[in-house]
């Protein structure tokens, strides 16, 4: 790596909020304030070397500069807001070909400052006389193609139920011939049309916000501790609603609360509402504060949070282990992958 470094390749190191205490809060305010996932990577480029080619990203960027100087030279897009499925290799030619024309930035960037890239603007980025450090602040926008994607994805699932559209061809068709499908393809066509217009928004709505929400990975949780803690709750113990865990807790039905966490959706009985909204309000509260429940409703409500890695015990050890939050997970375990609803026979 030395000497790739000495002959003038950057150094990348990618993930960083989710390695760095500092960038992991900062990367998850942003995320919370801008409503948008985002990542932060870092690129250390050794002097007078360019760190990439002219290209674009398909997702908005911050550029802080940390170390050293960069010449940054920005260009217009060749294609206006690219989605995942656009990257710039796709056009290596029309980019290269733009590079070439007047850019709309020419600056350098020194300690201190930052620079914004909107997704599909051309860039590229030369070290000047020393080590250059930067970190990249990565948006990936939610567009109106996730709820494109989310309302086709939801089409398929409702228009399985059309047995029009589940009949099989003719016999003895010939697929080379375009024109011996035509008519089953125009009733095709027609029945989806039928069934787009069918859609609710609201749950179109809905998977696009589950599909936004599992970009973002919650805290690791250590299942031993939190298992020891959950069983030896108290009022005095201390609850944490489990850090980067997206939660929301929808309106009652029936007698009955969900509580959205990530992927999953939580079921409990609907005098627990009070009890959730002001944890996940505060963030964190002992068993005791949980309003609105006796003492034995507090204890069974919380120890069923932490059994679903929904809240944390902060500083949790393993009888013996001596070492907080000591556990190691094990596969899947407290994760925030996708589960069969939790049954609502109580808290």
């Amino acid at each position: 790596m030395l000497r790739l470094f000495a002959d003038g390749s950057t150094v990348v190191l990618q993930g960083l909020h989710r390695l760095w205490p500092p960038l992991i809060e900062f990367a998850d305010q942003l995320a919370a304030d801008l409503g948008h996932p985002t990542q932060v990577n870092a690129y250390v480029t050794p002097p007078s070397s360019r760190g990439f080619s002219p290209h674009y990203d398909v997702h908005d960027v911050f550029v802080l500069q940390v170390a050293g100087e960069k010449h940054w030279r920005i260009h217009e897009p060749v294609l206006a807001d690219p989605l995942r499925t656009q990257p710039w290799a796709d056009r290596a030619d029309a980019v290269a070909a733009a590079a070439q024309g007047e850019p709309v930035i020419d600056a350098v960037l020194r300690p201190g400052d930052a620079l914004y890239l909107p997704r599909g603007h051309l860039h590229s980025a030369t070290a000047l006389g020393e080590i250059s450090a930067h970190l990249t602040i990565g948006v990936h926008p939610v567009t109106r193609w996730s709820a494109v994607e989310s309302a086709l994805d939801l089409v398929r699932v409702l228009a399985a139920e059309d047995p029009e559209l589940r009949r099989s061809l003719p016999l003895g068709l010939d697929l080379a011939d375009p024109a011996t499908v035509a008519d089953d393809v125009a009733t095709v066509v027609a029945g989806l049309k039928s069934w787009l217009d069918r859609v609710d928004p609201a749950e179109v709505a809905e998977r696009v916000r589950a599909r936004t929400w599992a970009q973002v990975r919650p805290e690791p949780v250590a299942p031993l501790a939190q298992a020891t803690a959950a069983a030896a709750l108290s009022p005095d113990t201390v609850l944490r609603v489990r850090p980067r865990l997206r939660c929301q807790l929808r309106a009652p039905v029936e007698g009955r609360v969900t509580l959205v966490a990530g992927r999953r959706e939580l079921e409990l009985p609907e005098q627990t509402r009070p009890a959730l909204a002001a944890l996940l309000a505060a963030g964190e509260l002992k068993v005791a504060d949980l309003p609105g429940l006796d003492a034995a409703d507090q204890s069974t409500l919380a120890r069923r949070l932490v059994t679903e890695a929904i809240a944390v015990v902060p500083g949790a050890v393993v009888p013996g282990a001596g070492v907080p939050g000591a556990g190691v997970p094990a596969a899947g375990a407290g994760h925030d992958g996708r589960r069969d609803r939790v049954p609502g026979s109580g808290p």
